[in-house]
């Protein structure tokens, strides 16, 4: 699972995203899935997401 379907992910998953501001270096912030904020049913780059810790980013990996 690769988090580009949004009925994959849901609040309290635990996830990998990669930040605005690491999309050039792809490293990867762990959390826990607090909304998401994606409305379409897929994305290509990855289901957008806000997590526990506020951080926002698309979801890379689903753990």
């Amino acid at each position: 699972m690769n988090g580009t379907s949004r009925s994959d992910i849901y609040a309290g998953l635990e996830v990998q995203i990669v930040l605005k501001e690491d999309q050039r270096t792809g490293n990867l912030t762990k959390g826990i899935v607090k909304d998401l904020l994606t409305k379409s049913a897929t994305h290509p780059h990855g289901i957008k997401v806000r997590l526990e810790s506020g951080d926002v980013g698309r979801v890379k990996e689903i753990l």
